[in-house]
């Protein structure tokens, strides 16, 4: 019951990224007048914001109750997005995002603490897997019901998404305490965090985090793996399909739809079939399948009778692929993690992640302004085999893992046992 609510708490929370970030670029130079560079800088500092709260929460959520750090996170979303209403000045603008930034990413690590304390450690892929797929409903729902409502025309045609968001960040927070109500306070050894490891110093942490080599390559396939799609999904992507193939607006939000929609449908089918592989092997996977996506997209520019429907059939590609990195990436982190630094690396990871995806924007309108559309593509395409290399050579690093601890020598990564039940 638990994790169900967790996961409903996740995806409500959720619909606010849906109501607010797809329109908050158009409504802040367009809208409101303030010009593209506060639009861009209120991106910015959201990223900006994500960066600074996820190894920050990541580290609370192992020295006090995950709980409480996540609800806290919310709430903190729910003031910074539900603070745009009276937003009526760029420097207030600003802050907002700012603090909606700080807020949204720092209850990330906090909910992924609490998905391996509920859960026993057979049912973590499952988890993780239904967790994103909820959070993916939620977000094209936000989208969605926001584009009813959402008037650029007006100074106040975003107020519904603003209030929408704090609304659904709040109910979130609310779930997550109820949830954590009576929940069991004896936790696996390697989620519990010693005397030593509450002393260690942020650049300490850090340090015996990247002594692990598994984890080293973990974090070179979560990097690659970002930038090969999710850095471009929002920006870099659509502007290619406007500027290059010369598609409409309707094909764009077609895609993203049929991304949800494929996630959706096959989310549960991949984790059944791939539950008895190893994580080396799906992710090196997931990066073959993130080539295939940018070769499709790459065959739209030679054949634009059809560019559109190509087009969309590449986010359905990059969604087959998603259906088995969400559930994979965060269990092998934390089945890597030194003991007592679970949530101080899943954020730490999460906070890498953002910094480089931060520079998918940056890199797609440099390429795309100078007219290199085939640098675009090349430039991923070599991105996307990266990640097969590097997920390749994460196999080799878990095998060998498993070869030291004297354990069966096959693909999956080390678990966590389970969380004792005492309440």
């Amino acid at each position: 019951m638990r994790t169900k609510l967790l996961i409903l708490a996740s995806s409500i929370g959720m619909l606010g990224w849906g109501t607010v970030l797809p329109y908050q670029y158009a409504y802040a130079a367009n809208t409101r007048d303030w010009g593209a560079l506060i639009a861009a800088l209120a991106s910015t500092l959201f990223s900006v914001g994500a960066l600074v709260a996820a190894p920050f929460a990541g580290r609370l959520s192992d020295r006090f109750n995950p709980v409480t750090v996540a609800v806290l996170a919310k709430l903190l979303a729910a003031v910074g997005v539900g603070g745009l209403v009276w937003a009526t000045t760029a420097p207030a603008f600003l802050t907002g995002m700012f603090v909606f930034g700080l807020g949204l990413t720092a209850a990330g690590p906090a909910a992924s603490v609490l998905v391996l304390r509920w859960t026993p450690s057979d049912d973590r892929r499952k988890v993780f897997a239904y967790k994103f797929t909820g959070e993916a409903i939620g977000m094209a729902v936000g989208a969605f019901v926001a584009g009813q409502f959402v008037d650029l025309d007006r100074t106040d045609g975003m107020v519904f998404a603003f209030v929408a968001a704090g609304v659904g960040f709040a109910v979130s927070a609310l779930l997550i305490h109820v949830a954590g109500i009576g929940a069991p306070t004896d936790l696996a050894p390697e989620l519990a965090a010693g005397e030593a490891e509450m002393k260690l110093s942020t650049m300490d942490a850090m340090r015996r985090i990247f002594a692990v080599p598994a984890l080293r390559w973990t974090a070179v396939v979560a990097v690659t793996l970002a930038l090969g799609f999710y850095a471009q999904f929002e920006s870099g992507l659509p502007a290619y399909a406007l500027t290059v193939l010369d598609i409409d607006e309707a094909a764009i939000g077609l895609a993203a739809a049929v991304n949800c929609v494929v996630i959706v449908a096959l989310q549960v089918v991949v984790v059944r079939l791939t539950a008895k592989r190893g994580a080396g092997t799906l992710l090196m996977a997931v990066g073959g399948i993130w080539t295939l996506a940018w070769v499709v997209l790459s065959a739209a520019a030679f054949t634009p009778e059809i560019a559109s429907a190509l087009f969309v059939t590449t986010f359905g590609i990059f969604a087959v692929g998603e259906t088995m990195y969400a559930p994979v990436l965060n269990p092998l982190t934390a089945s890597l993690a030194p003991k007592g630094l679970v949530g101080t690396t899943l954020g730490l990871f999460t906070a890498i992640q953002t910094t480089f995806s931060a520079l998918g924007p940056l890199v797609a309108g440099a390429l795309l302004g100078l007219g290199l559309s085939s640098g675009f593509l090349g430039l991923h395409l070599v991105i996307s085999l990266a990640a097969v290399y590097a997920a390749w050579r994460l196999r080799a690093a878990l095998r060998s893992r498993s070869a030291e601890v004297d354990e069966p020598v096959d693909e999956q990564v080390r678990q966590l046992e389970p969380v004792p039940a005492t309440a």
